[in-house]
C-alpha cells in the first residue's frame, strides 16, 4: 500500500521534513534539559522546545514547515499500523502496529501544538497537564483512570528503553549506518526514562488525588534534578535526548515507507 508516482515522491519528502522537524525539536529539548541541569529555568518539554523554536529567526516559518511534516507523519504511521511489519510473527507484528498508532497520535498532537504556537494560542505545558489531570480526577473512578494513564505511559517509556537496547527501531528505517544505530541506542532509552518519570507523576497524582502532582516532561525532568546526583542524571538524559534528535536526522534520510 503506497502513494504512486510524483505524489509518492512528494509524500516521501514530507515524511523526511517531518522527521527532521521532530529531530530538531528533540535537539532543542535536549539543550533545554542541559540548561535545566545547570540550574537554569526553561520549559524543558516538547511544547517548550516548539515555543523556543518560534523565538528564533525565521522560527515561525520553520514551525509551519515542521507542522506540515508532522501531519504527513500521521498517515505514514497509520499505514504501517494497517499493513506494516509483515515480516514479523503475529505477536510482534501486532505490538509494532499498536505502537505505530501511538506514534501517529503523538505526531498529530505535536503538529497541532506547533500550529497553536504559530497562531499565538500557546500549547499548554505543565499547567495544561494539571488541568487535564483535574478533569480526569473529577470523573467517576477518576483516580483509577489517572493511575491507569500513568501505568500506560510507564509501559510506553519502558518499551522505548527496550526498543533502544534491542535496536528494534531499525524496523522503521530502509537502511541504517553504524552512527545512526548508535544514536538510536542512546536516544531511545533516554526518551523512555523521561516518559517513565512522566508516568510516575501521573500515577502518583491519581494515588494522592492531587492534580498538582501530575505534570509533563518538564516536571519530570525537574523531579529528576531534585534527586541525589540529579543534575548529573539529568545531564545524561539531556545528552540522550540530543542523541535521539540526531538519530531522527538519520531516520529522515532513509525512512521505511510501505509500498
Amino acid at each position: 500500500m503506497g502513494v504512486p508516482g510524483a505524489a509518492g515522491r512528494a509524500y516521501r519528502i514530507l515524511i523526511k521534513v517531518g522527521l527532521a522537524g521532530y529531530g530538531l525539536m528533540h535537539l532543542v529539548l535536549g539543550a533545554l534539559a542541559v540548561r535545566l541541569s545547570f540550574g537554569g529555568r526553561s520549559e524543558a518539554s516538547q511544547q517548550g522546545a516548539l515555543a523556543e523554536l518560534a523565538t528564533q529567526p525565521f522560527g515561525r516559518i520553520g514551525l509551519w514547515v515542521a507542522a506540515i511534516g508532522l501531519f504527513a507523519l500521521v498517515p505514514w504511521r497509520l499505514i504501517d499500523a494497517a499493513v506494516g511489519y509483515r515480516w514479523h510473527d503475529e505477536p510482534r507484528r501486532t505490538f509494532r502496529r499498536v505502537t505505530a498508532v501511538g506514534q501517529a497520535v503523538v505526531y498529530l498532537w505535536l503538529g497541532v501544538s506547533a500550529v497553536r504556537i504559530v497562531l499565538g494560542a500557546g500549547a499548554g505545558g505543565s499547567r495544561g497537564e494539571e488541568t487535564a489531570s483535574a478533569r480526569l480526577l473529577a470523573l467517576p473512578l477518576g483516580p483509577t483512570l489517572l493511575m491507569a494513564v500513568g501505568a500506560v505511559v510507564i509501559w510506553i517509556g519502558g518499551a522505548q528503553v527496550v526498543k533502544g537496547l534491542r535496536k528494534s527501531f531499525v524496523d522503521d528505517l530502509s537502511g541504517a549506518g553504524r552512527l545512526t544505530v548508535t544514536l538510536g541506542r542512546i536516544g531511545f532509552p533516554a526518551k523512555g526514562i523521561a516518559l517513565v518519570l512522566v508516568g510516575v507523576l501521573a500515577g502518583w497524582a491519581g494515588i494522592s488525588y492531587d492534580p498538582a502532582k501530575a505534570g509533563g516532561l518538564d516536571d519530570a525532568l525537574q523531579a529528576l534534578r531534585g534527586q541525589a546526583f540529579g543534575p548529573v542524571l539529568l545531564a545524561a538524559v539531556a545528552v540522550g535526548l540530543i542523541a535521539f534528535g540526531l538519530f531522527c536526522f538519520g531516520w529522515a534520510r532513509r525512512p521505511r515507507v510501505q509500498r
